[in-house]
């Protein structure tokens, strides 16, 4: 059996989720497995080359985890023989850093939302399809476990006629000043494309549109709770990005999903995200890792009395849903389908097509908030 060398360009990866999740527990973590393995029994090696701005950063991360590539120059980055471009930074360098990477003849692969309007992820798509590169684009939550259960569900026909969708996600994104805020302060200027609409819609494109159905039409209310943050450096900021999302969606088949984003919440449910799915046969909720289905036949008769304490516990006739498959980390697993789609051209369905119609429903959602309406969304001409 052969093994080869497949080069790939991470810019971003001094950030906390192009760090812990696209380097550490992908990339390195394959490197550490032997490589991915092709259908003919070779193997992949991927060998990656860190670019950022931050020399110190760079050499740190590089040293601590025995990567031997490492670089603050873009240029020379994209004038090397690697083969695939890596981008987890901020969104608002994302479509120019693409195209580059695209015209320099690298298959590109990259974090949501692709671009920051419409117009420029279709602009991707065009030049991807000039230059003849193969492009993938990160939709992680469809290989959470919880996820995978959930259509497992849907698949199997456990819902019977899916009526409904409610989703939460989110939790309290401390303001900087007594606790250091998780996420970066970028996240919440409009002059660096924060915003919660932005960030999360286009998942909800994709999960919504793979596991349940089609996204048609939205309306959403977006909105900025906290409007003062401190920064990296500790200094106070004007926080004009909307934090909070309020959404609903009409899906194909007459089902609606209604999704609350926000990073203003304090948690009081089983994970950080949770969908709710109603059907005529059962219902389920699925987290993260677990998913919890409730039969028909298992539902339970509450009769409204306010008058008396609730003599039915409504958590304790739920099913969890068999947790028998050797799941791997959602971010290495779709990874390693991208390496083999570069190398052997297996199928892989989220190309920068697919990322393109997230950043079609965040545009529809700013669209609805601006205007207060439901806005449908047409099909796109790819």
């Amino acid at each position: 059996m052969a093994s080869r060398r497949l080069g790939i360009i991470m810019h971003g990866v001094t950030g906390r989720m192009g760090m812990n999740q696209h380097l550490i527990r992908s990339i390195l973590a394959i490197r550490d497995e032997g490589g991915v393995t092709l259908s003919n029994g070779d193997t992949v090696m991927p060998d990656p080359l860190l670019v950022g701005r931050n020399e110190e950063k760079l050499s740190s991360l590089a040293e601590a985890h025995g990567v031997e590539r490492w670089t603050t120059d873009v240029d020379a980055a994209l004038a090397n023989d690697d083969d695939v471009f890596f981008d987890s930074a901020t969104t608002n360098l994302r479509a120019g850093l693409l195209i580059r990477a695209m015209e320099a003849g690298k298959h590109v692969y990259c974090e949501k939302p692709t671009a920051e309007s419409l117009d420029e992820a279709l602009e991707l798509v065009a030049v991807a399809d000039r230059t003849g590169v193969k492009s993938g684009v990160v939709q992680d939550k469809l290989f959470l476990p919880g996820l995978v259960k959930l259509r497992r569900l849907v698949d199997g026909g456990f819902f019977g006629r899916i009526l409904s969708v409610r989703g939460e996600f989110g939790y309290w994104v401390f303001e900087g000043d007594r606790q250091p805020a998780q996420r970066p302060s970028w996240n919440y200027r409009k002059a660096d494309s924060g915003g919660i609409i932005l960030d999360m819609l286009p998942h909800w494109r994709y999960v919504l549109d793979n596991v349940i159905a089609p996204v048609k039409s939205v309306s959403c209310l977006g909105a900025t709770h906290i409007l003062e943050r401190w920064d990296e450096a500790g200094e106070r900021y004007v926080a004009d990005a909307d934090d909070a999302a309020y959404a609903t969606f009409e899906l194909e088949g007459g089902i609606i999903a209604h999704i609350n984003s926000s990073w203003c919440t304090r948690v009081r449910r089983d994970d950080l995200v949770t969908f709710h799915v109603d059907g005529t046969n059962g219902s389920a909720v699925a987290g993260l890792t677990s998913c919890l289905c409730q039969p028909r036949e298992a539902t339970p008769k509450p009769v409204w009395n306010p008058d008396e304490p609730q003599p039915i516990d409504f958590f304790e006739d739920w099913i969890e849903v068999a947790d028998d498959s050797n799941f791997d980390n959602g971010f290495k697993a779709e990874w390693e389908m991208f390496i083999r789609h570069i190398v052997e051209d297996s199928p892989f369905h989220w190309d920068l097509r697919e990322g393109a119609k997230g950043v079609q429903l965040a545009e529809a959602g700013i669209q609805s908030w601006r205007e207060r309406r439901w806005v449908d969304l047409e099909p796109l001409a790819l």
